[in-house]
């Protein structure tokens, strides 16, 4: 058995934490940071990504935000209640919150709209080349991963680095500003909740991959928690990467028919 783990100090301070997340955390930073100083969100703050690039990004990121209830079943399914603190910790927070997860979708179809994505190319559309990573990974470890793994890469993860840029597009005048007056408030639903809700849920998710493992978990095990975290980071950047070529990709297009 692992040492047993219950913070005791702030929920969103790392020194609450075990050395080894706290060490996990920051062997991840730079991936992490990779995709929050990535190009497309100072193009989007200033309201410049053209069409195709804003299809790219609805649409590529579609299935992702569709399917993460589903994600979180697929991890809660491998909970057993009484089994472990750890286990009653996740069962409790994924019943939870997939409930509040449900609208959702809704609000990114919006948002969508908002950006003059229809909402049938977003439901029906073929998302770009090189977008599917993500949703593909996170399918991946949440039905196959252990559930430390399945978490830490999805609700610690990518719901952790989505709230930094989603504050990031949330804080633009630019881009709010963007948006017709009348439909502002709904069109920016998606992103105002992601820009606030999210500053404790990857905390959360933390503090469950904690429980879960414990104090002192096997270096094999932190190793693999690490390389999860880090490969939903690669796998977002990846994503942002395929919205900024499409940007780039638009210009040659329009420079060739003139």
């Amino acid at each position: 058995m692992h040492a047993h783990f219950e913070r005791t100090g702030p929920l969103t301070e790392l020194s609450s934490y075990p050395t080894w997340a706290q060490d996990m955390v920051m062997a991840c930073e730079d991936t992490k940071q990779s995709v929050i100083r990535h190009d497309l969100w100072p193009i989007m703050r200033e309201a410049k990504l053209n069409h195709i690039a804003t299809r790219h990004f609805m649409v590529g990121i579609w299935p992702v935000i569709e399917r993460f209830p589903g994600y979180m079943a697929m991890n809660l399914l491998k909970t057993r209640f009484g089994r472990s603190e750890g286990d009653n910790l996740a069962r409790r927070w994924l019943v939870r919150n997939i409930r509040v997860e449900q609208n959702h979708a809704e609000y990114w179809l919006t948002w969508a709209e908002g950006a003059n994505i229809k909402r049938e190319e977003v439901l029906h559309g073929i998302a770009p080349g090189g977008t599917e990573a993500l949703a593909n990974w996170c399918e991946e470890i949440s039905k196959s991963g252990s559930l430390a793994a399945g978490v830490a890469a999805t609700n610690y993860a990518v719901e952790g680095a989505t709230g930094e840029w989603s504050q990031l597009l949330y804080d633009s005048i630019a881009y709010r500003e963007s948006f017709p007056q009348n439909i502002r408030v709904g069109s920016l639903r998606w992103l105002q909740l992601h820009a606030a809700y999210d500053d404790t849920h990857p905390w959360e998710a933390l503090e469950i991959v904690c429980t879960l493992l414990g104090n002192s978990p096997m270096p094999h095990d932190v190793a693999h928690i690490t390389e999860c975290v880090k490969r939903s980071y690669i796998c977002m950047r990846l994503l942002a990467d395929r919205c900024v070529d499409a940007r780039t990709e638009s210009v040659v297009v329009s420079e060739a028919a003139a």
